[in-house]
């Protein structure tokens, strides 16, 4: 029992078991269907021998990589970097550029460094729903050669209806990803105990001698397996990236009671398979289940992967929208999947340039094999940022001294790098499409940043002071004033805002009340309502409006103002007209802007979506007025 306002042991207990059980279907479905391919892959693609030496040692290396990688680095360590309990890459970033100085060097190389992570995190987001429900299909080869010729055919069709029912939203089917992934990983012990039962030599791997000597025997194969072992922690990153949703404590109980020992059990067992018979090495996980078994954990495998998938997805809309609340990139349609729950947000053109990501992946890489060669670069870059990022809040803002900041920066910083060079080594092979990916994001983010910066000048240089005008109107200045209030959006806080200058140019008339707002997002995941408003008055019916946002919050103008009253300016939703101004952009060569970057800017422009759509003003009150503004 509890009464309203108090929280029982008992309430606090099952919201427990329930936000633990949805971090177990969002948070490790990419990392949970690793086991898929990381073992095959390693000796596939370092061209090691199966044999019971470097079997232990391939074993030891995916151990202590899960181990240091995933639950020291990132369990330990990174999550205590939270940005109000947000994390993630941008989430990160936002952290670590707090109080710096905007230009500043420091600032421009903390911000690359964040921006260069977020790319890389887009080559993720392709390459994870391919390889993962590619792999899973792959196992009808193990359960029956009736299907040989037609695992791309449906592979192509669970991923194309992926992205399809994604404007529907995953509310409801989404209720049972906790559930399944959880069976999954029971699934995967099991099978793997079975295993080590039979052979429990396998177990000597746990010691990390075996992974030293197989990568000081084996030289340069042993730098290459580095780039598979590596397989093993993609999806280490959505541990951080998805704290925000379910906190520290429920990610940390799964990880530590079910996920890791479920993911050693079964890497293990197929270690112990691979002893008593090196032909598994064909696919390993697949050959764990007896034959009656096959076909049903090809069923379970596809559906954990599809999973793994949708929340890789889920995670692109929610990076998107937080690098446009950022402005980082231009504004996007936004559509909102459920009336409950602010997350569950979809973005059509992410997806849709998702999907063509995917199925070219699958069409040109054809096998999981193949797309493995692709796989690891943009996780490991991420790491590597991530690392980097944290060393510098661990030290601003954590008051970590010098040598501990410094201490876990080499340690974890070694193994990333090491990592990402030897993932490097597959460039040729795949690895350049992740590459590939980020490069055009990073160029996009930043051609953006700086086309916007160029546009503000020039605003700025044809604006008018708010006093001109007011002295203007106290000096004699005849200026119709007609009922009503009339908000001008303006991103800058100083000055006329151009949309005001044109309606007084070309209507001759000002409202009674006169509104310049400006909508600031700020550095930190949300903002109390409490501090939305910041309201200074000026004569003749001026006022200067800034709502404060954070880079998570919805930035619904309309309903903030309604929900809110403002204490000296009465807002009537009936009486109130939005202005908002639409520049037309016409290149040219007296910019700072490279030719090529003025033309991108200006097509990124062209597909931005109006300040009143993603203000969310109703259309009825919006005045739009157009402008040409050459840059």
């Amino acid at each position: 029992m509890s009464e309203a306002g108090i929280t029982t042991p008992t309430a606090d207990t099952a919201k427990l078991r329930a936000m633990t059980l949805g971090a177990l279907g969002v948070v490790y479905g990419d990392i949970g269907t690793s086991p898929l391919y990381t073992l095959r892959e390693c000796f596939t693609q370092s061209g090691l021998a199966v044999e019971h030496d470097t079997v232990l040692g391939v074993l030891s290396l995916i151990f202590w990589a899960l181990m240091l990688v995933v639950t020291v680095k990132y369990v330990t360590f990174v999550m205590r970097a939270d940005n109000q309990g947000e994390g993630g890459i941008l989430a990160l970033t936002a952290l670590a550029l707090r109080g710096m100085r905007p230009g500043h060097r420091r600032t421009v190389a903390v911000m690359g460094i964040g921006i260069a992570g977020a790319a890389l995190f887009y080559g993720d987001c392709i390459i994870t729903p391919a390889i993962s429900v590619l792999s899973a299909v792959e196992g009808l080869n193990v359960a029956t050669p009736v299907f040989e010729h037609w695992v791309l055919p449906i592979t192509l069709v669970i991923l194309v209806l992926l992205f399809v029912v994604q404007r529907y939203g995953t509310a409801r089917v989404g209720a049972l990803f906790g559930p399944i992934i959880a069976l999954w990983f029971i699934v995967l012990g099991v099978l793997g105990a079975i295993q080590i039962a039979q052979e429990p030599r396998v177990l000597q791997a746990l010691l990390p001698t075996h992974a030293l000597r197989t990568l000081e025997e084996h030289g340069g194969l042993g730098f290459v397996l580095l780039g598979a072992v590596v397989l093993a922690v993609t999806g280490g990153e959505a541990l951080y990236a998805d704290m925000g949703h379910f906190g520290r404590r429920p990610i940390r109980i799964a990880w530590y009671g079910l996920v890791l020992p479920g993911l050693l059990l079964n890497y293990f067992g197929q270690g112990a398979l691979l002893l008593a018979d090196p032909a598994a090495i064909e696919n390993p996980f697949f050959h764990l289940a007896p034959s009656w078994g096959q076909l049903p954990l090809v069923l379970l495998a596809t559906a954990a992967t599809v999973i793994a998938s949708q929340a890789v997805i889920s995670g692109a809309f929610s990076m998107t929208r937080q690098a446009i609340h950022l402005r980082y990139l231009p504004r996007m349609e936004i559509r909102h999947t459920s009336a409950h729950e602010i997350g569950q947000i979809y973005l059509p053109a992410v997806n849709w340039l998702l999907l063509a990501g995917v199925v070219i992946l699958v069409l040109g890489f054809k096998t999981s094999s193949n797309l493995a060669a692709a796989y690891g670069i943009a996780v490991t870059g991420t790491m590597v940022a991530t690392t980097l990022l944290a060393y510098k809040v661990a030290r601003r803002l954590g008051k970590w001294t010098l040598w501990q900041a410094g201490l876990a920066l080499a340690g974890f910083l070694t193994i990333d790098v090491a990592f990402f060079g030897a993932n490097l080594l597959k460039v040729v092979e795949g690895g350049w499409f992740p590459l590939l990916v980020a490069a055009a994001v990073f160029t996009l983010i930043m051609t953006w940043r700086r086309g916007r910066a160029e546009l503000r000048d020039k605003l700025q240089e044809a604006g008018m002071p708010l006093d001109a005008l007011l002295g203007r109107m106290k000096g004699g200045g005849t200026i119709q004033r007609v009922p009503g209030t009339a908000v001008f959006l303006t991103s800058s806080p100083r000055g006329l805002p151009p949309s005001l200058l044109h309606n007084l140019k070309h209507n001759k008339v000002l409202h009674e009340r006169v509104v310049l707002m400006t909508v600031e997002i700020e550095d930190v995941p949300t903002i109390p309502s409490a501090r939305r408003f910041e309201l200074t008055p000026h004569p003749a019916g001026f006022f200067r409006l800034i709502m404060h946002y954070g880079f998570i919050d919805e930035p619904n103008v309309p309903a903030a103002l309604n929900e809110r009253r403002i204490p000296g300016l009465p807002f009537d939703p009936m009486d109130t007209t939005y202005f908002v101004s639409r520049e037309t952009l016409i290149p040219t060569r007296r910019t700072g802007l490279p030719r090529w970057q003025e033309v991108v800017f200006i097509a990124l422009s062209k597909m931005s979506a109006s300040a009143s759509e993603y203000f969310c003003i109703p259309p009825g009150r919006v005045v739009e007025l157009g402008m040409q503004i050459e840059i």
